[in-house]
C-alpha cells in the first residue's frame, strides 16, 4: 500500500468526526478545508445561505495559480444522509479487511480527502486549480445550485466526487418530482351515491400514467444507460381519513429520472393529458399538479479530455449512471464535467459504509495527475 495513506486516513478521520448530516451546519467542515487550503496558497470565497429549516450553510470557493476560469475543479458535497443512532462507530474510522468505515467515508468524504490532498500539493501552476465543496447535495443539490445563480465556481474541466469505483461517469439521468392531489368528495362509506372517492380516483389517474411509463416513455431511449428509458416511480401516497369516510382528498408523489437528451418537462406534460382526458371522462374530476423539482441530467462526450484522461489514469472505460450528481450544475458554469470517485454508491447511504484503503490511493493519485496535466507545473 502506498505510503501516501496514513496522511490520507488521518484526513479522512477527521472528515467523518465532523457530523455534516444535511440537517446541520456544514461550516466546521469547510473552516477545515478552507485553513488547509488557504496555508497552501488557495484564494478562497463564502457563499453563505440559510437552508428552509434556518440552518446556515457555506459553499467553498478556492482557487490557487492565477485569476480568471479555472481550468480544473476539483468538486465534493460535504453533507451526508443520517445514520442509525444504532451505529456508534458512524464518526469514527474504523478499519477492517482494509476498509474505512464511517457515515461519508464514500459518500463523499473519502473523495474530498483526495482532493486536498492532490491540490495542497500542487506547485508552480500555469493554469488555475479550484476546489468546490457545497453544502446539501443530498436534500436537492442546493448548494451546487446556488452556485449556479451567482456564477461561481467558472471552470474549464470539472471532476465531481461521487462513489464511482473510480469509474469515470460521463453522464447522468435528471432527478425530477411532481406532486399530484386528487380531489374527491367525503361522505359516508355506506352510501357511495353521497361522495366521489379521491382514492379510487387517483387509482385511475396511476392506472394511466403507468400505462404512459411503460409505453410512450420508453420509446425515447438512450442506449448509453441502463435502463435506456426515462423511469417513473410514485413512492408515496396518502389518502383518506377513515375506513368508513370515503376519502375526500388523495395526494401521491411521481418521480422520474429523465434520459440527458429528454426534456424534463416532458412528464408533466404527460401528466396533463391524463387529468385532461379524465376530466373529459369525468366532468366532476378534479386534480391539481404541482412540479417540484427540474433536475436535468448531463451527457458529457466521451471523447471530452477531462473523460479521456480519466479513462487512462484509471484504467476504467467511462459509463453513465441513473442518480443524480452536481455535474449538470458544473456544466452550466461552462465545465466539461465527469464524476469520479473512490468506494461504491451501493454501499452508501447504510449503515456500514466503506470505502476501501486501496480506492483512496488510487484516487489520490489520478486526481494529482489530473492537477498536473490541465494545470500544470511552469
Amino acid at each position: 500500500m502506498s505510503d501516501t495513506l496514513p496522511a490520507l486516513r488521518a484526513t479522512l478521520s477527521e472528515l467523518v468526526a465532523m457530523d455534516t448530516t444535511s440537517a446541520r451546519p456544514n461550516a466546521p467542515l469547510v473552516d477545515y478545508a478552507q485553513a488547509k487550503l488557504e496555508a497552501a496558497g488557495f484564494t478562497a470565497e463564502r457563499q453563505r445561505y440559510t437552508d428552509d429549516a434556518g440552518v446556515e450553510k457555506v459553499n467553498l470557493v478556492a482557487v490557487k495559480g492565477g485569476t480568471g476560469r479555472a481550468e480544473l475543479a476539483l468538486v465534493g458535497h460535504t453533507d451526508c444522509v443520517p445514520y442509525d443512532p444504532e451505529w456508534k462507530d458512524a464518526l469514527r474510522l474504523t478499519e477492517k479487511d482494509g476498509k474505512l468505515y464511517a457515515r461519508g467515508a464514500c459518500d463523499t468524504k473519502g473523495f474530498i480527502a483526495c482532493a486536498l490532498h492532490a491540490a495542497l500539493k500542487a506547485e508552480r501552476l500555469r493554469a488555475p486549480l479550484m476546489v468546490v465543496l457545497t453544502a446539501d447535495e443530498e436534500v436537492g443539490l442546493v448548494g451546487a445550485k446556488k452556485l449556479v445563480q451567482a456564477g461561481l465556481g467558472r471552470a474549464r474541466h470539472a471532476i465531481v466526487g461521487e462513489p464511482t469505483r473510480l469509474t469515470p461517469v460521463r453522464a447522468n439521468k435528471g432527478y425530477c418530482l411532481a406532486e399530484v392531489e386528487v380531489l374527491g368528495k367525503e361522505g359516508h362509506s355506506a352510501y357511495p351515491e353521497s361522495g366521489a372517492s379521491a382514492i379510487f380516483r387517483a387509482g385511475r389517474f396511476l392506472h394511466r400514467l403507468e400505462h404512459l411509463a411503460t409505453t410512450v416513455l420508453r420509446d425515447d431511449r438512450d442506449e448509453g444507460f441502463q435502463p435506456p428509458f426515462t423511469t417513473v416511480n410514485v413512492g408515496v401516497i396518502q389518502g383518506g381519513k377513515a375506513k368508513n369516510i370515503i376519502p375526500g382528498a388523495c395526494r401521491f408523489i411521481v418521480e422520474w429520472r429523465p434520459i440527458p437528451g429528454q426534456p424534463p418537462e416532458r412528464v408533466p406534460q404527460l401528466l396533463e393529458s391524463i387529468r385532461q382526458e379524465l376530466v373529459k371522462d369525468e366532468p366532476a374530476f378534479e386534480a391539481h399538479i404541482r412540479v417540484v423539482r427540474t433536475d436535468r441530467g448531463v451527457n458529457t462526450s466521451a471523447d471530452a479530455e477531462v473523460v479521456r484522461f480519466l479513462a487512462e489514469a484509471s484504467g476504467n472505460e467511462p459509463t453513465t449512471v441513473s442518480f443524480g450528481t452536481e455535474a449538470p450544475q458544473m456544466t452550466e458554469l461552462g465545465a466539461e464535467a465527469v464524476v469520479f470517485g473512490p468506494g461504491d454508491i451501493k454501499v452508501a447511504h447504510q449503515t456500514g459504509e466503506y470505502v476501501p484503503m486501496e480506492d483512496l490511493v488510487r484516487c489520490e493519485a489520478a486526481l494529482a495527475r489530473a492537477v498536473a496535466h490541465f494545470c500544470g507545473a511552469r
